[in-house]
């Protein structure tokens, strides 16, 4: 099982652009020393907690400081700028990266973005589907690129006005054939997006702020996706994030994780419960669709939605998700803002170098829990 990480990234209000954007990047230059796998990035326009508005531009700052750890779009939001751009800058991304480039995608989540840029009562999932398709069809096209496809609302050409002899009317291919591995992130139970992500081979990212009992329901759909174009699902295409904090001591990972008013989970969580409520999408925190809201409270969330502990108590409780989910290729780490620096960068310490190892081990030796 390979370790990635995501960040959505979420900070306090009140903290500084500066100093939160330069954390962002010492968390993933940390997690490339670490060995992590990826990291994935997420992006936002209107939110003051979520600091990075374009995940691209915050990835090329970590092309030179890091050396193996593919940097991942987590993710475009598609329906927020034309597909000839995205497909464009996520091109150069890839050269510059030198194929460690990972393309996550979605529609774009957020309604203030969209307001913001007058898309709020258009249909982005229809835009985020037409984007995907172009996007494709410029990377696996030759120029001049007449993409109309049927019912598609993006047009894209350069038949009028190319000048191939000059180099003029070429859109740029990435440097990973035919492209960059695509990773859609998954929010909703029994998401039927995860079929159509099977069909195309894209590769879910089941989200970490998911019940575990309703991660469980992505597999079976991205098997289905697999099956009706003929091919057979590979559990090392499944990623699964968890909101995870490991610590030298039992008192330590309650404390922080849990128990601190000004723990970064708790903060964490309390913004996303009161942003799920206020979409109506609360559903994900739920173990059953008819559970009252209000038992629906921060505490429980926490509960249910934070794994922390020792190293061995860690290890646990990730075998014991394994057997609950079913195999899946990646458990992706969720970055949190830095509190408390020292026990931020000491638990993505244990989890490369002592939690991962030992899990792995479990897995192949077929032990279900850790050793005491």
């Amino acid at each position: 099982m390979r370790l990635g990480y995501f960040t959505m990234p979420m900070h306090p209000i009140e903290r500084d652009w500066v100093e939160t954007l330069q954390e962002d990047r010492e968390t993933i230059i940390l997690a490339d020393k670490l060995g992590f796998h990826d990291a994935f990035v997420g992006e936002h326009l209107t939110d003051r907690l979520e600091n990075v508005t374009n995940s691209m531009i915050f990835l090329a700052s970590l092309i030179s400081d890091t050396k193996q750890i593919k940097l991942a779009t987590g993710t475009s939001n598609l329906s927020q700028m034309h597909p000839t751009l995205i497909a464009s800058n996520a091109a150069m991304m890839d050269h510059l990266t030198k194929g460690r480039f990972i393309f996550g995608i979605s529609a774009g989540a957020l309604p203030t973005d969209a307001e913001a840029l007058q898309n709020l009562d258009k249909d982005r999932q229809k835009m985020f589907e037409d984007a995907i398709d172009v996007i494709l069809e410029i990377w696996t096209r030759e120029a001049p690129y007449d993409i109309d496809l049927p019912g598609n609302q993006f047009k894209v050409s350069t038949r009028q006005t190319a000048k191939f002899d000059l180099g003029v009317g070429y859109l740029p291919r990435t440097l990973q054939k035919p492209y960059p591995e695509i990773v859609g992130t998954v929010v909703a139970p029994f998401s039927k997006g995860v079929i159509a992500m099977g069909r195309r081979n894209f590769h879910p990212l089941s989200a970490n702020f998911l019940l575990s009992k309703w991660v469980k329901t992505h597999w079976p759909n991205y098997v289905q996706g697999k099956q009706e174009v003929g091919q057979v699902a590979d559990p090392a295409d499944w990623r699964v994030a968890r909101t995870i904090f490991v610590a030298d001591d039992e008192a330590t990972a309650h404390r922080y994780a849990i128990e601190d008013a000004k723990s970064p989970y708790r903060a964490y969580y309390y913004q996303m419960l009161a942003k799920m409520m206020r979409a109506k999408r609360h559903v994900i925190f739920k173990q059953d669709m008819n559970q009252p809201d209000e038992e629906i409270t921060l505490d429980y969330v926490l509960d249910n939605l934070v794994i922390y502990g020792t190293v061995n108590k860690v290890v646990d409780k990730i075998l014991a998700l394994r057997e609950e989910v079913g195999d899946f290729g990646e458990l992706v780490y969720a970055g949190m803002d830095w509190v408390d620096p020292a026990l931020t960068k000491r638990s993505m310490e244990l989890m490369a170098t002592e939690v991962m190892p030992r899990v792995n081990a479990a897995i192949a030796s077929g032990k279900r829990v850790a050793a005491e």
